[in-house]
């Protein structure tokens, strides 16, 4: 294993957090304790967080957490959707990318893949698929 492969995820990390100063001049929002937390936990997550996912890690009440989400979400720093759980779901906005929810478990991944059709005349802002996670989907089998 390359050195430089450890440490890409780290380099990844740095420039999406510098991609997002500098696409969203975020140098004007006033980046206060509260947000920088949050902002330091979506970025350095690979999956989409909901509100339960980052309470233990953040010293804030829900009120200042959603109001922060709010803002970001204003701001378009980040994407949020909800899941079958009937939670809300958030995520720094970097990479286009689908959002697959397994019926069975609820699990949620993020999918890179281009999708292999098209709308003609549509703008998408998200695709968000549901069906069977390729575990569920063995162990059922």
């Amino acid at each position: 294993m390359q050195l430089s492969s450890i440490f890409n995820p780290l380099f990844d990390k740095l420039a999406l957090m510098d991609n997002l100063t500098k696409k969203n001049n975020i140098s004007n929002i006033k980046l206060t304790t509260a947000r920088k937390s949050i902002l330091d936990i979506l970025v350095n997550s690979n999956k989409p967080l909901c509100y339960e996912d980052l309470k233990d890690k953040i010293i804030m009440d829900k009120a200042t957490f959603y109001r922060n989400i709010s803002f970001f979400e204003e701001q378009n720093l980040i994407n949020s959707f909800e899941s079958n759980d009937k939670k809300r779901y958030f995520e720094i906005k970097d990479k286009e990318h689908i959002h697959f929810i397994c019926s069975n478990c609820s699990t949620i991944e993020c999918i890179y893949q281009k999708p292999n059709f098209s709308l003609d005349g549509y703008k998408i802002d998200t695709i968000i698929l549901k069906g069977k996670c390729k575990e569920c989907n063995l162990n059922e089998q």
